[in-house]
């Protein structure tokens, strides 16, 4: 490719989105509140069916407290990855135009991510217990860290242009 030609097409080529995104169209907090939404959701509904068949299958879903071990209520494997996606989703707000955003949100995600892994790690008597809680976890990682880092990845400087959207 000749330099004006690769001048013409810009920077953002190396962008996941086929065309580039004007600068007018940076996500914003509306739009990744929405995109935790789904993402996070989507792991619910997995999570959900991930804990399902660990109780059909009988596995002792219990992690220990100060006084007794508690079975995990269904309802906190709804929650837990609908709060994550979109405090994650809020979070990565601060990346938003910086160089290297993506990178910045993939990684902060994966160590956060990685630390949550210590919850049923170190509360299961059991490594049964402590795998299947753990599955979610993994779930909610691989659905919402990619997504929310390419968002966010797309207002990188040259990751754009400036354009009228019609």
């Amino acid at each position: 490719m000749s330099k004006s030609t690769q001048a013409s097409v810009g920077d953002w080529v190396g962008s996941k989105t086929p065309i580039s995104p004007a600068i007018s169209m940076d996500a914003g907090p509306r739009f990744l509140a929405y995109a935790g939404l789904v993402t996070g959701a989507w792991s619910a509904v997995l999570s959900l069916i991930v804990y399902a068949f660990a109780r059909l299958i009988g596995v002792p879903l219990e992690v220990d407290t100060d006084r007794l071990p508690v079975m995990v209520p269904w309802v906190a494997i709804i929650i837990v990855p609908l709060a994550a996606a979109e405090i994650g989703a809020m979070a990565s707000l601060l990346a938003r135009g910086l160089p290297h955003a993506r990178q910045i949100v993939f990684w902060a995600g994966t160590v956060i991510a990685i630390a949550s892994l210590a919850f049923p790690i170190m509360r299961s008597e059991l490594v049964s217990t402590a795998i299947w809680l753990s599955i979610p976890h993994l779930i909610t990682w691989f659905l919402v860290v990619p997504q929310i880092a390419r968002i966010i990845g797309d207002t990188e400087p040259g990751a754009r242009v400036d354009r009228v959207v019609l």
